[in-house]
């Protein structure tokens, strides 16, 4: 698997894009993690790729995270789980929440309307600015594109999740003997 070259995180009063290399990448947005009031981490497919992906990747590298992940076998899959996963994770990072926004909005958006519920389109459904590039050339934009690509499907993951009535719902519930 590749490893990881970006991450954005947006909140309230925070917004920061780590890049460069991968063990201070991942290390560093666990710190910065820590050290945010107690919150919700929203996500797009967060339970399914990159939670899962993200400890896959900090384990490799020998980093301790603050990520705590179930399997969870009840949520159901339209694609096959991340390589070396048997499904979809709930989560919690440090003492934040998450909320995988995919699944919020595939459970009646997608189920209703038959709508793949994929980050972008549905931005562009409800006419949310999207940062568009050819995946196939992430690796040829600047450095300034890919931060604000990656910044950008932050923000709509936010902004999509939090236009929902009672989204707060949704947060992954973890119990503490799981």
């Amino acid at each position: 698997m590749s490893p990881i070259v970006s991450i954005a995180l947006i909140g309230d009063e925070t917004e920061v894009v780590l890049d460069g290399d991968e063990a201070a990448i991942i290390a560093e947005l666990d710190r910065i993690i820590a050290t945010l009031p107690a919150g919700v981490l929203i996500t797009w497919n967060g339970g399914g790729f990159d939670l899962p992906f993200l400890r896959y990747r900090a384990d490799r590298l020998g980093l301790r995270l603050g990520l705590e992940l179930r399997l969870d076998p009840l949520i159901g899959r339209r694609h096959d789980p991340l390589p070396g996963h048997a499904g979809t994770y709930r989560g919690r990072w440090h003492h934040h929440g998450h909320v995988d926004g995919y699944r919020l909005f595939r459970a009646d958006v997608g189920a209703t309307l038959g709508f793949s519920c994929g980050l972008k389109p549905l931005a562009r459904m409800v006419g949310l600015p999207v940062v568009e590039v050819d995946r196939a050339r992430i690796h040829e934009l600047s450095e300034a594109e890919r931060r604000a690509y990656v910044a950008s499907d932050a923000r709509l993951a936010r902004a999509l999740v939090e236009r929902r009535a009672g989204w707060i719902a949704a947060v992954d519930q973890l119990s503490s003997g799981s």
